[in-house]
């Protein structure tokens, strides 16, 4: 088989609250980048590792993984909503081969996700529907949250899973960097709130754009610097960044849920989804990053990033 990877930082505000036109051109460029190397790559199948926003699970049942071999997007931010193109035997054959190698994931046959998903298919392939996809879902909100090492674990599980159905796989991560959006805590919650962290009772369509609203005014009130939310942190995202392109995921073992916390804001553990991606790479032999872009963007509350690596 061949491999390939990529990381891409995704944002609600993309459009909504954009930032100096020279600014996104920058983005933009790095963007066309990792859509010209995917396009060279042709891949057979994304494995596509992103977070959840409470739109798809809740603390009713709150796994650390999750694969799915039926998923459904929500469309909420003005993304785009409808079913993924999930290659429903690849990802049982991937969740057997995960299990197999003593990974513990979990397996939803009918997932329901949001933006985390849905913007990198549209930013990177121009929808939902236009390659096969396997998605998996990594916990990188709700607390408790596990040890990095695991995150490890499932990642080059999935690399070695992958070996076996002999196909070009594109690992692609999507969240992150450094970032601190208002999201609802469990903790401490109100009644009203906590019961919609637990049961995830849909919101109607006004409850949706209110929240939406709130975001939007968030992100603007962060871009003056009239915000309490956790600066974004370029120094600890390019360490991040560090680590990937040299290979050294071992150094991501001894990150503290703690500490990356204080370090990038209570989102920053959406980098999961990348240490997951380049460490099911990492796991199919030595690769090398051919790309490497970032850009702290307060005006979407992000670190953005985006990175593309190959097998040597």
């Amino acid at each position: 088989m061949n491999a390939a990877a990529v990381g891409l930082s995704h944002s609600p505000l993309i459009g909504k609250n954009d930032p100096a036109p020279k600014v996104l051109a920058r983005v933009d460029e790095a963007v066309e980048g990792a859509r010209s190397f995917i396009a060279e790559f042709d891949p057979e199948l994304v494995v596509l590792f992103a977070p959840d926003h409470y739109n798809g699970f809740f603390y009713r049942e709150m796994p650390p993984f999750c694969l799915a071999t039926e998923a459904h997007s929500v469309g909420d931010f003005g993304s785009s909503a409808g079913p993924l193109s999930v290659d429903a035997e690849a990802a049982r054959a991937l969740a057997e081969g995960v299990l197999d190698r003593g990974v513990d994931l979990a397996v939803s046959a009918r997932m329901t996700v949001d933006h985390g998903f849905a913007q990198p298919l549209e930013v990177l392939f121009g929808g939902l529907d236009r390659v096969p996809v396997v998605p998996v879902f990594v916990n990188g909100v709700a607390t408790p949250l596990g040890p990095v090492s695991r995150v490890r674990a499932l990642g080059a599980a999935l690399g070695r899973a992958a070996a076996d159905l002999d196909r070009r796989v594109l690992f692609l991560g999507s969240g992150g960097l450094s970032h601190d959006p208002p999201v609802p805590v469990l903790e401490g919650a109100p009644p009203r709130v906590a019961d919609a962290l637990i049961e995830g009772r849909p919101p109607t369509p006004e409850q949706r754009a209110r929240g939406e609203e709130r975001v939007i005014q968030a992100g603007r009130d962060y871009a003056v610097g009239a915000s309490r939310m956790i600066p974004l942190n370029p120094e600890w995202d390019n360490l991040l960044l560090d680590h990937l392109e040299q290979g050294d995921l071992p150094a991501f073992d001894s990150w503290t849920v703690q500490w990356m916390g204080e370090q990038g804001g209570g989102s920053a553990h959406e980098v999961r989804t990348w240490i997951a991606a380049f460490a099911a790479l990492d796991a199919l032999g030595p690769y090398e990053m051919t790309s490497r872009f970032y850009e702290p963007v307060p005006e979407w509350i992000a670190g953005f990033a985006v990175a593309t690596a190959r097998l040597r």
